[in-house]
């Protein structure tokens, strides 16, 4: 996100960076003063957007409280690895979800490593610290004829130059044709779309560059919205952002949500996805046209190709499904 157009909860942090451990001032040992340095750190070195700090900070408390209230445990140092598994088991038995507890095994991993790191721990007690794995769900796609029909609904839903009918057909095109997150979508600026060789700028996960290819359909859909549409709504409060509500502040993820929910209420026998389910949908049509899987992995901003290959298997999935309905002997 470029200057004037702060993320919430991206606002001031001081002099955070200072230090490389994230604080301006000596580490007083307390977990509290731990906590607070840890989230100037997630913030100002690690880049990390507003949702993922508080996941990460909302995690690392309810370790600490556990830790404090069962365990008896209240300066970091003392933290060892049995209370650490204690608190996972803990979830487990409390029937937290796999996928939950792997997420919180993985903040509590961040937020020792870094405190080991800054010198507020001895030693990192939970460098052999094991969660469970994460159950891999194949992510719901659209058929590439059911891409064509809600992209075609949203067409004609812009006929009628209503400023946002012309906005999510703007935004679904691009979703679509570029495979982005509905968080880097709803942060685009003006000058980061290129109608003229067809490309945009977006910022992904960590404030990392990627430049994306779009196509025809999606540049007219832009052009657009940029010259009927936006112009209709936009107002001293806009800024440069791309994408704008009806009261002229930059969209958020939730319009462009219910947009994508409402569209496809329309294509007969389509699943109810959401904009990821679009950006699932182009890299599976992607890999079933050919592409190569590090392109796709470039194009989605994935920073290990382990989690592009997710697509390989829903594209052999798909494959299984259409041997069985139409091969006599499947």
């Amino acid at each position: 996100m470029r200057a004037g157009n702060p993320p919430d909860g991206a606002g001031d942090v001081g002099d955070s960076a200072q230090e490389p451990g994230g604080s301006a001032q000596e580490p007083d040992g307390s977990a509290d003063e731990a906590v607070v340095a840890f989230e100037r750190h997630l913030r100002a070195e690690r880049g990390r957007s507003a949702h993922t700090i508080r996941a990460y900070l909302g995690d690392v408390r309810a370790m600490l409280a556990f830790l404090r209230e069962t365990c008896g445990v209240t300066e970091l140092s003392d933290i060892s690895l049995r209370d650490l598994r204690s608190w996972l088991a803990h979830q487990a038995e409390s029937g937290a979800a796999r996928a939950t507890i792997s997420r919180r095994a993985a903040a509590a991993r961040t937020f020792l490593g870094w405190s080991a790191r800054t010198g507020r721990v001895a030693a990192d007690p939970s460098l052999r610290l094991v969660a469970p794995k994460r159950q891999q769900h194949l992510p719901g796609v659209l058929k590439q004829a059911e891409a064509t029909a809600l992209l075609d609904v949203a067409a004609v839903a812009s006929d009628d130059l209503d400023p946002l009918h012309l906005r999510d057909r703007a935004a679904l095109e691009l979703l679509y044709a570029c495979g982005i997150r509905v968080g880097e979508l709803t942060g685009l600026d003006i000058d980061d779309v290129d109608l003229e060789t067809g490309v945009v700028r977006v910022f992904g996960k960590g404030a990392k560059e990627r430049t994306v290819p779009f196509g025809v359909p999606a540049r007219d859909a832009l052009e657009a919205w940029l010259t009927s549409g936006r112009p209709q709504v936009v107002t001293e409060e806009s800024g440069p952002a791309l994408f704008l509500g009806r009261r002229g502040r930059r969209a958020d993820q939730r319009q462009i949500r219910a947009a994508v929910h409402a569209l496809l209420e329309h294509v007969p026998g389509a699943p109810d996805l959401g904009p990821h389910g679009l950006r699932h949908s182009a890299a599976t049509h992607l890999l079933e046209g050919g592409a190569d899987l590090r392109l796709v992995q470039e194009l989605l901003g994935h920073a290990s190709l382990a989690t592009t290959q997710v697509y390989t298997h829903v594209s052999v999935d798909r494959l299984k499904q259409s041997y069985r309905q139409a091969h006599p002997r499947a």
